[in-house]
């Protein structure tokens, strides 16, 4: 893997590569990075990724070379992940602008709290990163950091040389290894806000997560709420300007305007968006353009409640302006209100892959790292959702005569240490129902329940809602009360996977979050449990827009966007499973349709290749028999 990274560095052509858990490819892509003369850019989708290769593997690696190589590194993360010290030494402007005293409580203390800690970390030189912070919640960080909208500006701000997001930045221009995430890179290399310092090369490791995490970044929301607060923070900073004072309360009446719309549209995707609607978007961007226009350029120094008061005027004309375009090239949606989260409009590209074709893959070297990344049997699915052509593939000979604006790359699948014949069953529950839309069914449930005896706990649920996390969850405490059942929402998701780990007659039930992002190698988890395939909602308004895109463009919307999405989702669900070479296990399936649909072949071809069946009686036998071995 590191020669392969190395010379696509060095002869600047791209590369999708697949490396399964435990080959090391942190270290196959670090290497060779290192050893470029460029600066490179490496890009994770999670913070456990990032935590691994800034706390672990790059140390380790530096520790190695001794200084042989440039081996200076730094993180960088989005300006919100800093604490900001204007606005804990300088206080919290409420909807008004007026500075708030801190709340009172348990919140208040934890406030206090990260205040005294981000003090300490400005003292010692410290990062004030939002991960070494002290345990918090959300509401809480928002109190002592700020957006990119709402700061000041290192030119304006007293507190700029101090500054933790200015520090980070500072030492990112000064490194030859740049440590980030996927939004930010998006953001700056497809958004084109600058955010990274300059490179020529970047490593995107977690490769299958980057189209979703490039179209979050690229989506937009707008609710009745950011219209009204942006129109109360502006007020008393454009009050005393003659005509233009009107233009807060003129903002404030395009989100009465807007509130109706709302009231008045259905949820789900707006394909034709009606009059009412679009008057109400045409009226909104209009009063916030005139409103950003009230503030004028004599910005006050410092005043950070005018900053941020002018920054949520500008969110809103731009977010009004792109829905009010209603652009084919985007999809435009409603998310219902529920609880207390109001009704939202969201925005967001039909497709990312032409924007990271022209903006990241014409302009930088790029090496695409997953352990997913082969779906069908073959990479041509990811890489075209990526902007990579199967004629542009030089490594099988296409791209010998593509055209002129090709983007050459290669692929290559490393293999894994993993004797998974071995190591694996496949189990598909052939004998069972398709499953309904009215969650878990009694078949399912006892199937459930049989396999988790066999296996004596030790199983990992992986559930395609969390209803049915939950109803299965409640079954098997039912039945099976001798073990331990957890279910996502118990405890926060460090403590049930404590839990999950220390004792083996335990079993973990939850959604999309343990799909991906639990690693517990050992006899901890020796059934992983998969109630269906992972199909995207048939009312997800994004998704079917992709698939009714395709389907015009002559391909096959199933095919290249549901299926493509349930394999991705389903390859890195089955890898829960063997995570070190003395693993062993099952894999068990309740969907009979892998087994009995046509598509099943495509899904199976995305998994490792395990010994398959469909029997439950030999299958429970080999988790009787696993489960006696420890």
């Amino acid at each position: 893997m590191a020669e392969a990274v190395a010379r696509a560095m060095t002869e600047q052509q791209h590369l999708v590569i697949q490396a399964g858990t435990g080959t090391g490819k942190s270290l196959g892509y670090l290497v060779p990075s290192l050893l470029n003369h460029d600066r490179v850019v490496v890009a994770t989708a999670t913070l456990a990724l990032q935590h691994q290769l800034v706390e672990r593997d790059i140390p380790r690696l530096v520790e190695a070379v001794g200084d042989r190589l440039d081996t200076t590194y730094a993180v960088l993360k989005g300006r919100s992940n800093y604490a900001c010290l204007h606005r804990i030494r300088e206080g919290v402007p409420d909807d008004q602008g007026v500075l708030v005293d801190i709340p009172e409580g348990s919140m208040g203390a934890e406030v206090l709290a990260l205040r005294g800690w981000a003090e300490k970390e400005s003292e010692a030189g410290g990062t004030g990163e939002r991960d070494h912070a002290p345990r918090h919640t959300e509401r809480v960080w928002r109190q002592v950091s700020v957006n990119h909208r709402e700061c000041l500006g290192a030119a304006r701000c007293a507190f700029a040389q101090e500054c933790f997001a200015e520090r980070a930045k500072e030492k990112a221009a000064n490194s030859h290894l740049i440590v980030t995430n996927h939004s930010l890179l998006a953001i700056d290399a497809i958004e084109g806000v600058p955010m990274i310092p300059d490179y020529d090369v970047v490593v995107i490791d977690e490769a299958h997560e980057l189209v979703s995490r490039v179209t979050q970044a690229a989506t937009d929301e707008l609710t009745v709420g950011d219209v009204e607060r942006a129109a109360r923070r502006s007020q008393k900073h454009v009050a005393d300007k003659g005509d233009a004072s009107t233009a807060a309360d003129d903002l404030a009446d395009a989100a009465d305007a807007l509130a109706d719309a709302l009231a008045a549209t259905s949820a789900g995707r707006i394909e034709t968006p009606g009059e009412q609607l679009s008057d109400a978007l045409v009226l909104v961007r209009d009063a916030a353009r005139s409103l950003v226009s009230a503030f004028g350029k004599d910005e006050a120094d410092g005043d950070a409640g005018r900053t941020q008061a002018k920054g949520l005027a500008q969110e809103v004309f731009a977010t009004a302006e792109r829905m009010a375009a209603f652009k084919e090239s985007d999809v435009l949606w409603l998310n219902e209100a529920r609880e207390r989260i109001p009704a939202r409009l969201a925005v967001a590209p039909l497709q990312v892959w032409a924007q990271m074709r022209e903006r990241l893959l014409t302009e930088k070297t790029v090496i695409f790292a997953s352990a997913t990344l082969m779906l069908g049997g073959d990479f041509n699915a990811v890489a075209g959702s990526l902007g990579l052509k199967p004629s542009e593939r030089v490594d099988t000979g296409a791209g010998e005569s593509a055209a002129d604006d090709a983007l050459p790359w290669r692929a290559l699948d490393v293999g894994s240490p993993f004797d998974y014949a071995r190591q694996g069953i496949l189990y598909v529950a052939r004998h069972l129902p398709d499953p309904g839309r009215d969650g878990l069914g009694k078949a399912q449930v006892d199937e459930i329940v049989d396999l988790i005896d066999a296996a004596q706990g030790r199983t990992l649920g992986l559930f395609s809602s969390r209803r049915a996390a939950e109803a299965a969850a409640e079954a098997v405490r039912e039945r099976l009360p001798h073990l331990t059942t957890l279910a996502q929402g118990d405890a926060q998701l460090p403590e049930l996977s404590r839990q999950f780990v220390e004792d083996p007659h335990t079993n973990l039930f939850g959604t999309l979050t343990l799909w991906q992002g639990l690693d517990v190698p050992g006899d901890t988890c020796q059934l992983v449990l998969i109630d269906r395939i992972p199909f995207p909602r048939p009312d997800d308004p994004l998704m079917s827009a992709r698939s009714r895109a395709a389907d015009k463009a002559g391909g096959n919307g199933f095919m290249q966007v549901s299926a493509t999405h349930a394999a991705l989702l389903l390859a890195q669900g089955v890898g829960r499973l063997i995570r070190t070479t003395e693993d062993k296990g099952v894999v068990a399936i309740l969907d009979p349709r892998l087994a009995t649909k046509r598509y099943g072949s495509f899904l199976k071809a995305s998994l490792p290749p395990m010994w398959s069946t469909t029997d439950p009686a030999v299958v429970r036998q080999a988790l009787g028999r696993i489960a006696t071995a420890d």
